[in-house]
């Protein structure tokens, strides 16, 4: 059997084939696609549910859809979930649409051929999908259509902003906005080339915060995802942060911005320069952005993709004003204990001591940043907070910092009724025991971090 070569990146090719004139060419203490939506965890009885449907490293005739409900670990939903009839599926951008169903957009074409089409599918339930149709961009002289983006405006219109390029040099792309005329989204208006952002632009992501559109464009010269504002979202645009402004490094593309449940902003991008697929998050509106973080269960696999956040029924919760005691999941003679101040993972029985009973006892409540979120007091009434990554107690001071570090987000455990208890302001870092102490560490996606980091909330030992 012939194993296939991995699909060569497009601007990998480009690099090789543009000939371009020379003019033009730690994470501290952290203080929805669509929109800017008041961000807060999950109710009780709900989840947060983040999608991608990226084409593969190894194939771009097919895409997978994962999920996640961090925004960090995804997981495979349903592999080789959509096939187009013909051409090629590369770059596919998801939104869900009024209608219910969830729509995804795409390249048409690999990158050696004309590709003056982008392709539409859509689906019910992100796992059967259904070809609608090819749509041939109307612009004189075209070449390419690659990489289109859904952009959803604030008053319901619904926009692919698509990076076009034209005979006259098929290596120069400008990015256009085509805007639906009809609620099944098979008409579109003229395209119109997005202003101020110029030529030589491509993968162009829009957000939109309050009233002001932010933009997220690679600047195919330079290698770099450069970022600009509009009043509108034609605009015209101000470019202001251009080469290594963010920290990302080069050779970064397809950019995609998501609010997070405790309203910071991530981007994911691609670094198809060295094969990770990579996160960096923002919590001062995109001035400054956290070291980029590659995706341990993406990275190497999943080719350009983008992201939505849905808010669906279902998660787990623990019932809060109440005492519980915690068992390991993959440990279950051993229960979070505080010990010295710190939280530990001893193991607890019927005859262990009464004050080990008590130690081995908590009260939840609602979270001190996030009353969807969860803290934990012991019989002191200290809080459970991590600090230099560490599970501890402590006083609460008032502070925001405080507030925050003793706040966690329930999300799904490792096994049925087990929950798994996610850093409010460290978003992707669990609760998990190591050496039988209790720490925050960033999930690497394996299935021993998802049972070392599930623990069940039981009747409390005192």
């Amino acid at each position: 059997m012939t194993t296939r070569p991995p699909t060569p990146s497009r601007r990998t090719l480009l690099r090789a084939l543009a000939v371009l004139p020379a003019t033009a060419l730690a994470l501290g203490e952290l203080p929805t696609l669509l929109g800017a939506a008041e961000a807060a965890a999950p109710a009780s009885g709900y989840a947060t549910r983040y999608t991608i449907v990226p084409f593969l490293n190894s194939d771009d005739g097919t895409v997978n859809v994962y999920q996640s409900d961090d925004a960090t670990d995804f997981r495979l939903l349903q592999s080789s979930a959509y096939t187009p009839p013909s051409n090629r599926i590369r770059d596919a951008s998801i939104f869900k649409h009024t209608d219910g169903y969830y729509y995804v957009t795409y390249t048409t074409h690999t990158w050696e051929d004309e590709s003056t089409t982008i392709g539409f599918a859509r689906s019910s339930d992100r796992v059967n999908w259904t070809f609608l149709y090819d749509y041939t961009i109307p612009i004189t002289d075209l070449s390419r259509a690659w990489a289109p983006e859904w952009f959803v405006d604030s008053d319901g219109s619904v926009n692919v902003i698509v990076s076009c390029s034209t005979t006259d040099d098929e290596w120069i792309f400008t990015p256009y906005v085509l805007t639906a005329t009809d609620s099944a989204l098979t008409s579109w208006t003229s395209p119109v080339a997005l202003s101020g952002i110029g030529s030589n632009h491509i993968d162009t992501y829009i957000v939109k915060v309050g009233s002001t559109y932010h933009a997220f464009t690679k600047n195919e010269t330079a290698k770099y995802i450069e970022y600009g504002t509009a009043s509108s979202l034609k605009g015209p645009y101000t470019i202001s942060k251009t080469g290594d402004w963010a920290g990302w490094g080069s050779y970064r593309e397809g950019p995609s911005v998501i609010q997070l449940d405790n309203g910071g902003w991530r981007i994911f991008f691609d670094g198809y320069g060295d094969g990770n697929y990579y996160y960096s998050d923002s919590y001062d509106t995109f001035a400054t952005w956290s070291t980029p973080t590659a995706l341990a269960t993406l990275s190497g696999t999943a080719r350009h993709f983008t992201v939505i956040k849905e808010t669906v029924s279902g998660g787990t919760s623990v019932t809060k004003n109440a005492t519980r005691s915690f068992q390991s999941v993959n440990y279950t003679t051993r229960y979070w204990e505080e010990v010295s101040s710190l939280l530990n993972l001893p193991v607890v029985t019927s005859s262990s001591a009464s004050a080990d009973k008590t130690a081995a006892t908590f009260t939840v409540v609602a979270g001190l940043a996030d009353s969807n979120g969860y803290s934990f007091r012991d019989s002191s009434g200290n809080y459970l907070r991590h600090y230099n990554f560490r599970g501890r107690f402590d006083a609460n001071d008032g502070t925001t910092t405080f507030a925050r570090d003793a706040t966690f987000v329930a999300r799904t455990g490792s096994s049925s009724g087990s929950v798994r208890f996610e850093s409010y302001n460290y978003p992707g870092y669990y609760l998990r025991h190591y050496n039988y102490q209790l720490r925050v560490d960033i999930s690497d996606g394996t299935d021993l971090f998802r049972q070392d980091s599930s623990f069940a909330a039981v009747s409390a030992w005192a």
